[in-house]
């Protein structure tokens, strides 16, 4: 019997990628990639304090909306820079495999979704306010959000991890350094003009 990929993805990502990109390489992939945009959408709303303007439930349904849409979205597009910037360090996958590369190496950001049911019950509305009044009155209270951090950092870092790896894989690089390198370079063709560009305008704007 063939094991889960959910499960051998954690320690097994490049042998886990090469299965199902072998096998069905669209297996999961709209699925992750919508959980991933709820919970990124989540971490948006909570970054941004927008429980001072809007209602927890609107925040929710608002991410379990838009969320999915918006992630989808960036995995068209983020394949195609992959796939582009790929090539310049030799890769050679196609974009349906890096899409596929791209999902499941967010898989442990998707298992951080679940943590949102038991901090919403401890911590309420503080997760998306600026103030937090309970939480700065109550330590063990802050140290369980704290502890809470604690496990999605791990669990963000880990999805690092395996997005090089799977990346590597599939583009058929050794290393999951080139995996990394591959995705700087593909963040670096989106940033840098940007960043050159708003350099420009601030640069004509002075008198």
């Amino acid at each position: 019997m063939t094991p889960s990929p959910f499960r051998t993805i954690w320690t097994s990502p490049r042998e886990t990628i090469r299965r199902i990109v072998a096998n069905d390489p669209e297996f999961y992939v709209i699925f992750l990639t919508c959980l991933v945009g709820i919970q990124g959408s989540l971490d948006r709303a909570s970054a941004r304090s927008l429980g001072d303007k809007w209602p927890v439930p609107f925040i929710i349904g608002l991410a379990c909306t838009a969320g999915p849409v918006g992630s989808l979205l960036s995995l068209w597009l983020f394949s195609h820079l992959i796939r582009w910037t790929g090539r310049w360090l030799g890769g050679t996958a196609i974009r349906e495999h890096i899409r596929t590369a791209i999902a499941w190496g967010y898989v442990p950001v998707v298992f951080s979704l679940p943590l949102w049911i038991p901090e919403l019950a401890l911590f309420g509305s503080e997760l998306f306010t600026e103030e937090t009044p309970r939480l700065d009155s109550q330590p063990e209270l802050l140290i369980s959000f704290l502890a809470f951090c604690a496990v999605e950092v791990v669990l963000g870092l880990w999805a690092l991890v395996l997005f090089c790896n799977t990346i590597a894989e599939v583009q058929g690089f050794r290393s999951a350094w080139a995996g990394l390198g591959n995705f700087c370079l593909a963040v670096a063709v989106v940033i840098v003009p940007v960043i050159l560009l708003a350099v420009t305008f601030l640069a004509l704007k002075k008198p």
